[in-house]
């Protein structure tokens, strides 16, 4: 009985030891300079939003945060460095919702678990895609594209980047009853090259990105996968003004690997939510056509769940093959 008791004291102790390290951790935290994983290639969403939290994140702790693109495989390759980063802090991941949400009913096998490998820490922004067709092409709205992609069945391609705007591409396919066929990037600079060039006809992309090419009168947008039109260019409308019941948002988040101590995650979180919820910030991302959002971890955490479930139906639904 005595021999249990003083096993059961040292295992007291040396919680109580382990929680006081994790705090000292966080008090001295961060103490050198922190990599930020954007899992895609640099110009894109996940770019642009990851060196705008870096440069805030620097300027608030005057540690340097790195920027580090790793796009290759649809943001997989980054995914995977983020889950597999020793769990201290130290690396951030930016991670789109389709890869925490989309990718594990697209693809049969994932070098990393959405679930199980990380830790959320907060969603930065949320937005409706645009849809963008070269000016060349002969339509000026979505029931004419479509019409245009009945009349040539198969010989429409579009540029996918990843799996959330293949996916929304794929269901625009799907509730019209056309056949335009994918054709990949590896990412949003590439994709928009070619749409610009012809050589494919539509891509739906980021707000981030498509804005500028659109008001610049290199690509034409002819819908926006959200169910309101944006204040930023109100004359474009919803897909679903011409297709009911089309919808399609994508976000952003930044997560850790799943190990890394609560204080820490703790901290990140404030000082992320601080960032993001900035009424200068908030108006930035309004400028650029997305929502700022600036969860908690338990929402974010809300979130990715609840659309796994929804996602995993709708491959299913639309008859997505997983590779």
């Amino acid at each position: 009985m005595k021999h249990a008791a003083n096993l059961f004291l040292i295992s007291v102790l040396s919680c109580a030891a382990s929680g006081v390290a994790a705090a000292d951790a966080a008090a001295g935290y961060p103490s050198r300079p922190i990599r930020f994983i954007a899992p895609f290639v640099a110009g894109g969403p996940s770019d642009t939003l990851s060196r705008l939290l870096a440069q805030k994140l620097t300027e608030s702790w005057g540690q340097t945060v790195v920027v580090d693109n790793r796009g290759s495989a649809g943001g997989i390759v980054g995914f995977e460095l983020g889950a597999k980063a020793p769990p201290d802090g130290y690396t951030l991941l930016l991670a789109n919702g389709a890869g925490l949400t989309i990718n594990p009913s697209v693809y049969l096998k994932l070098p990393y678990d959405p679930n199980k490998d990380f830790q959320p820490i907060t969603q930065i922004t949320s937005g409706a895609y645009y849809m963008v067709i070269n000016p060349s092409v002969p339509a000026k709205s979505v029931k004419e594209f479509i019409a245009l992609a009945k009349a040539k069945p198969g010989q429409l391609n579009f540029a996918a980047t990843g799996t959330n705007n293949l996916l929304a591409a794929e269901l625009f396919n799907y509730m019209a009853g056309i056949k335009m066929v994918a054709v990949n990037y590896k990412g949003t600079g590439q994709a928009v090259g070619a749409v610009v060039s012809g050589e494919v006809q539509m891509f739906v992309m980021s707000p981030l990105i498509a804005i500028p090419q659109i008001k610049a009168g290199k690509l034409r947008a002819i819908g926006l996968t959200g169910l309101k039109r944006s204040p930023v260019l109100p004359d474009v409308p919803t897909i679903a003004e011409s297709l009911p019941g089309y919808e399609n948002i994508t976000w952003h988040s930044v997560v850790v690997p799943a190990k890394t101590p609560k204080p820490i995650v703790a901290k990140l979180s404030k000082e992320l939510m601080r960032i993001i919820k900035n009424p200068d910030m908030q108006v930035h991302f309004a400028q650029q056509g997305l929502d700022a959002v600036g969860s908690t971890p338990e929402e974010l955490a809300t979130l990715i769940k609840k659309e796994q479930v929804e996602y995993a139906k709708l491959v299913k639904q639309i008859g997505l093959k997983p590779q």
